[in-house]
């Protein structure tokens, strides 16, 4: 037996591994496993070469099998054994130590990642844009605009011009700051679109993972470059202004998208604006009933501090029926306050006719409902009910407190006792 590496005769043993025994050369270090032939074959093997020509280890491992194999009978099932053992030899080549080891595992796995590296690479895709700065300029925003119109990143950018020319002025350091690869074109007519053409014709050799090309030029004579970009099967998008306005036009689908180099936005299609529009109308409606609710809350509560008696429902009556009625009542309140600065009328008498009124409510509840507490609420509820008006209003109307709260703890008539947030009555001539 010798050392794979050096072939050295100098080695020991060094342990086991995997139920077999482990080697160490002595001369280079390598560590190996004992062969899984006899040493006869091996001796058998080495003498057959006549000393001409050495045997390599894994023709002598194929040399072995072979035999083995060739020395069984040729059965149905002799073949089935074959076909294992032959399966299990390559899985114990495969992954023993020595060759995971090896140099010529690492190359293999180097290969399939490099495989890998490029498919995902082709599978990727990546947006081009190419330029004629001769013919149209395009600022960041506009280059922004351009980049969201497309599927796949824009990664490569191209300027065609010759640079030399004064009216150039200083674009070049300006694309060249963004990112863009400067072609310079000798001076001609039509010379950068030329250029343009027999570049974009052999793309897809410099770019192979390219999917989508903008060519923003104004000029017609690209669109021979627009249908060659086409058969080739990209994504096209030709890029034209007319006035203050970009035009986008996606050769493949047809469809045009319009940008604003003024105001910096695209242009909306019809569709677009009609939609805006009537989410503006909605809107605008929502604010109104909003409003229309506030100004019913309000006119509810003036209606409350001015102690006026309105039995149609604010909140059902237009703004128009609304706003007159606050007039009016606003001025008969006025006027009833001075009459009532004028009239000295007797709280003592409105007291008690007021509380003849709140007994006999109580009384008719308790006749019909003896088990319920009766609350405040539902005593005014009821009080509101007989007369059209809110307690409230009644109170002040008759100078006798702010609300029906403070007059019945007021009143000897009556008891309050807290139960919760509300208060419970009950009538001292009523237990």
């Amino acid at each position: 037996m010798k050392c794979p590496r050096c072939e050295s005769t100098s080695y020991r043993k060094n342990g086991r591994r995997n139920e077999k025994q482990n080697y160490l050369c002595k001369n280079c270090g390598k560590q190996f496993l004992e062969p899984a032939f006899p040493h006869s074959l091996e001796s058998d093997l080495l003498a057959n070469s006549n000393g001409h020509s050495k045997i390599s280890m894994a023709k002598e491992t194929e040399l072995s099998l072979v035999k083995n194999l060739l020395e069984e009978k040729v059965t149905g099932k002799s073949l089935d054994s074959f076909s294992f053992i032959l399966a299990e030899e390559l899985l114990q080549t495969i992954l023993s130590p020595d060759w995971l080891e090896s140099d010529m595992f690492s190359q293999l796995i180097l290969k399939i990642q490099q495989k890998n590296e490029v498919k995902h690479q082709l599978g990727t895709g990546i947006s081009l844009l190419l330029l004629d700065a001769e013919n149209l300029k395009l600022d960041i925003n506009s280059e922004l605009f351009l980049a969201s119109v497309c599927q796949y990143p824009l990664q490569v950018k191209m300027a065609f011009a010759n640079w030399r020319n004064p009216s150039i002025g200083k674009q070049d350091i300006e694309l060249y700051n963004r990112g863009y690869q400067l072609v310079h074109v000798p001076e001609g007519k039509n010379s950068a679109d030329a250029k343009m053409i027999a570049f974009g014709a052999c793309i897809l050799r410099s770019y192979p993972t390219v999917k989508e090309i903008l060519v923003c030029s104004s000029d017609g004579i690209l669109i021979h470059l627009c249908n060659e970009l086409q058969n080739q099967g990209l994504i096209v998008y030709w890029v034209r202004r007319q006035g203050q306005t970009l035009h986008i036009n996606n050769r493949n689908s047809g469809k045009i998208t319009d940008y604003s180099l003024a105001m910096a936005t695209e242009v909306p299609s019809l569709e677009k604006v009609v939609d805006t529009i009537q989410d503006l109308i909605k809107t605008e409606q929502e604010s109104i009933n909003a409003r229309l609710d506030s100004l019913v809350a309000v006119a509810t509560l003036f209606q409350e501090r001015c102690e006026i008696n309105i039995k149609e429902n604010p909140k059902k009556t237009e703004v128009e029926k609304i706003i007159p009625t606050l007039n009016n009542s606003f001025t008969e309140s006025i006027q009833e306050e001075e009459e009532e600065k004028k009239e000295d009328s007797s709280v003592n008498t409105n007291g008690k006719t007021l509380d003849e009124l709140l007994l006999k409510i109580i009384q008719d509840i308790q006749i019909n409902s003896p088990k319920t507490k009766l609350s405040v609420s539902k005593l005014g509820s009821e009080l509101r009910k007989i007369t059209g008006e809110s307690p409230n209003s009644i109170i002040k109307k008759l100078k006798l407190g702010s609300n029906l709260t403070k007059y019945l703890e007021s009143s000897p008539t009556f008891t309050l006792k807290a139960n919760g947030k509300e208060y419970e009555v009950t009538a001292l001539l009523c237990e």
